[in-house]
């Protein structure tokens, strides 16, 4: 959707043009939804006497509407149970809000949560309690109303996605007072727990009769549509919704101001940041149901029934985006213009997509030049710009440029490293392994297969990492944990070298079914005979892991060896496709792709018995466990950077990323990376500071299983920091020992062949390469960079700038980068107060002349210190709020 840019000067921003599927579409049983609501909210004592709601609340907030605009093909019965949901989910976070946030009762609020799953039986013949308030007494009807119509599946799924949502209600409690401005891997993360979109998205199975067949429910295609769909409904929800909750509510929790924090811009530079990732989440929901859904139907051999649900789920995902939108165009809540009838108002935008499938009403409208909902033929330039300028970007990166030498900047480290006492012993014998598992020379049969040597495994040294990673381990468990990294970086690397050349996309998805059935739960269940060296390292590590192991656990370490060799397969797919991923789906991907949980659950193999198993996939622990594996792959891709993007023509790079969806380039990408890397690390230390000794609390846990998982946490600070040791150590990212791969064309000056003559490298997007020298100046390219840089990477501005290398104007050495003369660029901390305004009149910053930081203009003065995270009333942080 387009607004106009007359927006009333009292607006933070101009809302942004929108990128839609297709156009919104509103149900015909809108009114009886209305008057049904109202009577079920008064008949569940909701309104009137509750001291919550008055009728007039319900009917302003009008959740009917919501429910109406994105459920447009529901049924009046459907309609009618789904909007009580509505009713039921508000008036929790609005009664919660009240009895217990307002009070700081936590204890009472962990009460009452406690007793909500006991009115979700998965049989509907088992007893519930008697309600004791209102939120009891919904619950109950509603669950008794939805059930029967659907599987016991979707019951357990359903039901464990409404304790997610009621329990985070907890988390924020014991977090009000904080007034922390999380890191954006962070906050998307926690928004799609307290923002409900994944719950409503059980909503949609419901609405449209379409039930997710188990069978494919919990793969990878089915959690990135529902995960793409959570983040388009949150994000466009805080864009509508800035206004009022920073200037009138206080709330840090807001997907702008995170970005406006984290990048120090503009706010209207943040909102347009925040509609740029919509659009890329909507575009990965739709690659993800072109490209992945048919093979996942293929592998999995769903029948047409099962296909088709799954289709109109989508389906129903992609009316609830549309719907949302127009929901908050129409409604007074938001910061809109006025709303969708105001005058002047802007209405919906066009996408190509809308054309030739369901929801082809815009289609009709252009014929015959009546506009209705959803559907825009004032702009259509900018209008197909919108959705088609990250597309371009993402598939026209040219491989193997030449970029030079990696930059490392000074990365943050709280940790020390202690090194295992049995290195040695481990280096020595991790040599003898390899070749006697066939990994150091050619496949028989296997063309490119030549990855590796005896030097190259000298030189990789996992020995050193593995004796940072676990300093304490005995020597068989430190020979364990080298070979499984050598096993993994081995096969890491096999797969783009011997499939991604040749494009061989069946023949890496037969070697990973294969490589799961060398790892059978069961001891007397045989495996395969091992066909090659991948094979049979493999299986030789599984029979020396497992045999110790409990099922349970044994059941978590196969389920994360798979997990790592099937993200191998969703690279593949981009590397065929010629896609850079889209930064979301990146950093999540990233850390199965790095091995993060099989590494992880080394540490964790011993502690099941005396730990719940629930703890480790609590959300704390969760993101105790994210923040570290993010910053340690992220560390990884910025010393790989020049391996991988000019030697093996990589699209899988945090750099490359960031680059790619900023329009930004090498320096400024690194900057916005290694900020995100300091989050992330201050995320962890949060987490293990504040967030676990309540986990310990709320789970009554005795002394000995808090000791179990404090020296957890320890060992993922020795984790954090043997990674970092390795990298600076080893010799596997060092200029001198890189070469171009068999079968790859090796680095070209620029493009050649029919076509490119004008073409050159140094002027494609992303700024071309920066070779080792340092600060050099910015060229304005047509849009004033607001908000000045004070960190170490000081005027490497973001989208509408280049940088430009002055020769000679500075140097890199091994801590990082260096400004002018050899004098280290300056960094800082930034706290809540601060001072946005213009970048004017180049002042030189601490690494010399080239480096323009700028100075803080007078400007608007943004102190949120004293903010305390809130709720909003009657919207909530819920998914139509």
């Amino acid at each position: 959707m387009t607004q106009s840019r007359s927006q009333s000067a009292a607006q933070p921003f101009t809302l942004p043009h929108f990128y839609l599927p297709h156009p919104a579409r509103l149900n015909p049983h809108l009114e009886a939804a209305r008057t049904h609501s109202r009577q079920w909210a008064r008949k569940m004592g909701m309104l009137e006497g509750s001291g919550i709601w008055e009728e007039r609340d319900l009917d302003a907030h009008d959740y009917a509407l919501l429910c109406a605009y994105t459920h447009p093909d529901a049924s009046e019965e459907a309609l009618n149970l789904v909007t009580d949901w509505y009713v039921w989910v508000f008036f929790f976070d609005d009664h919660f809000l009240e009895t217990f946030k307002r009070t700081l009762d936590r204890e009472g609020g962990k009460a009452y949560l406690d007793r909500l799953p006991a009115f979700m039986p998965m049989d509907l013949s088992t007893p519930v309690p008697e309600p004791v308030n209102q939120v009891e007494a919904g619950l109950a009807d509603l669950w008794a109303r939805t059930v029967p119509a659907m599987s016991p599946d979707w019951r357990a799924r359903f039901a464990e996605s409404t304790e997610h949502l009621l329990n985070e209600s907890l988390w924020e409690l014991s977090n009000i007072n904080i007034n922390r401005i999380p890191n954006p891997v962070e906050y998307i993360e926690m928004r799609r727990k307290v923002g409900g979109a994944p719950w409503s998205a059980g909503l949609v199975e419901y609405a449209t009769g379409a039930e997710v067949p188990a069978a494919v429910a919990a793969s990878r295609p089915l959690r990135v549509l529902k995960d793409t769909f959570s983040d388009g409904v949150h994000l466009r929800n805080d864009l509508f919704s800035y206004q009022r909750e920073t200037e009138d509510e206080g709330e840090l929790s807001n997907g702008v101001l995170v970005l406006e924090t984290f990048l120090d811009c503009t706010t209207q530079q943040a909102a347009d940041a925040v509609n740029d990732l919509i659009t890329s989440r909507l575009q990965q929901f739709e690659d993800t149901v072109l490209t992945e859904l048919p093979a996942l139907f293929a592998d999995t051999g769903l029948d047409p029934a099962g296909c088709a649900a799954v289709l109109a789920y989508a389906k129903g995902l992609q009316d609830w985006q549309s719907g949302g939108h127009e929901w908050h165009m129409r409604s007074s809540r938001y910061m809109n213009g006025g709303g969708a009838g105001a005058p002047g108002a802007a209405t919906a935008a066009w996408s190509p997509t809308a054309f030739g499938g369901p929801g082809t009403g815009g289609l009709a409208a252009l014929a015959t030049g009546v506009p209705g909902l959803g559907t825009s033929a004032a702009d259509l330039p900018s209008l197909l710009a919108t959705g088609t300028r990250q597309r371009l970007r993402r598939r026209t990166h040219v491989p193997h440029r030449k970029v030079g030498p990696s930059r490392l900047p000074p990365f943050p480290m709280p940790f020390t490293t202690t090194l295992s006492p049995h290195l040695a012993a481990a280096r020595r014998n991790v040599v003898t392994w390899a070749h006697r598992m066939g990994m150091l020379r050619p496949q028989p049969g296997v063309p490119l297969s030549d990855i590796w040597d005896e030097d190259a495994l000298i030189r990789f040294d996992f020995a050193l990492c593995a004796a940072g990673l676990q300093p304490d381990a005995t020597p068989d468990q430190l020979d364990l944990s080298t070979q499984w990294l050598t096993w993994g970086t081995y096969a890491d690397d096999y797969y783009p070298a011997v499939f991604g050349r040749t494009r061989d996309v069946p023949g890496a998805v037969a070697t990973t079914k294969r490589l799961s059935t060398l790892m059978p739960l069961d001891a007397a269940t045989p495996a395969p005979e091992p066909a090659n060296a991948l094979e049979r390292a493999l299986a030789d590590l599984w029979a020396r892991t497992s045999g110790p192991l409990a099922p349970d656990a044994r059941r978590s370490f196969k389920q994360a060896v798979d997990t790592m060799t099937a993200s191998w397969l969703w690279e593949l797919d981009n590397q065929v496709q010629h896609r850079i991923p889209d930064p979301v789906d990146y950093v999540e991907m990233r850390r199965a792709t790095f091995g993060s949980d099989l590494t992880m659950s080394l540490s964790r193999l011993g502690h099941g018995r005396r730990v719940p198993p629930e703890i480790y996939r609590s959300g704390p622990m969760r993101s105790l466990e994210n923040a570290a594996a993010d910053y340690a792959c992220l560390l990884n891709d910025v010393f790989s950077y020049q391996k991988e993007i000019e030697y093996e023509g990589e699209v899988h790079n945090a750099l490359l990323v960031v680059q790619n969806f900023f329009d930004c380039d090498y320096p400024a990408a690194l900057g916005i990376v290694h900020d995100l890397m300091t989050s992330r690390m201050r995320e962890f230390q949060h987490v293990a500071a504040t967030q676990l000794p309540i986990l310990y609390d709320d789970f009554k846990l005795a002394a000995d299983a808090r000791a179990t998982l404090d020296g957890y946490v320890r060992e993922l600070e020795n984790w954090l920091a043997g990674i970092l040791t390795w990298h600076r150590e080893c010799r596997r990212y060092r200029t001198q020992y890189l070469r171009h791969q068999p079968g790859t064309p090796g680095w070209l000056p620029g493009p050649t062949g029919l076509g490119t003559a004008s073409l050159g490298v140094a002027g494609l997007r992303g700024g071309g390469a920066v070779g080792a020298g340092g600060p050099g100046r910015l060229e304005n390219r047509g849009r004033r960079c607001k908000g000045a840089r004070t960190r170490w990477w000081r005027g490497r501005s973001l989208r509408g700038w280049r940088w430009r290398r002055d020769a000679g104007a500075g140097a890199r050495d091994a801590g990082g980068l260096v400004g002018a003369g050899g004098v280290p660029v300056a960094g800082r901390g930034r706290g809540r107060r601060r001072v946005v305004g213009d970048a004017r009149g180049g002042q030189p910053g601490a690494g010399g002349a080239g480096d323009r930081g700028g100075r803080a203009a007078a400007g608007r003065r943004v102190d949120r210190a004293g903010a305390v995270a809130g709720r909003e009333r009657g919207g909530g942080r819920r998914a139509g709020g």
